[in-house]
């Protein structure tokens, strides 16, 4: 069976990006390899996996250029993009505000589970979820 591997998320600076990730969403820095032409290949991911799937990975891309910078941040026209799943949302959302992470609405419980749509650090929408059942 296929999977997809890595999503590809433009970024303005490497290490500001690892530092949110890590520290502020609580994902594991998988690899970060100089690429030898000033651009390095920076992988992270969320730690373990939910329903025993497996996790695709960011692949932290800076920008280069005025065309891809000016699409950090609003990558996918402001809609929510990136859906991370959880089996602990109240954990993991209090975890995450403590650590500044800016959540744009209180959570919500919907018939698909417990919900709370956040930024990252550039702006780029995301749903906290815990799916239901």
């Amino acid at each position: 069976m296929s999977s997809i591997a890595l999503v590809t998320l433009v970024v303005r600076d490497y290490d500001e990006a690892i530092a949110f990730y890590t520290d502020a969403l609580g994902f594991e820095l998988v690899e970060d390899t100089d690429r030898g032409d000033g651009s390095r290949w920076v992988v992270v991911r969320p730690r373990g996996g939910v329903g025993g799937l497996g996790n695709a990975g960011l692949l932290l891309a800076r920008a280069r250029g005025p065309e891809q910078e000016s699409s950090v941040g609003v990558q996918t026209g402001g809609r929510v993009g990136f859906f991370l799943h959880t089996e602990d949302f109240a954990g993991d959302h209090a975890r995450m505000s403590a650590a500044g992470v800016r959540f744009l609405e209180e959570p919500r419980h919907e018939v698909y589970g417990s919900v709370a749509v956040f930024e990252d650090l550039y702006g780029n929408r995301w749903d906290l979820l815990q799916p239901a059942g």
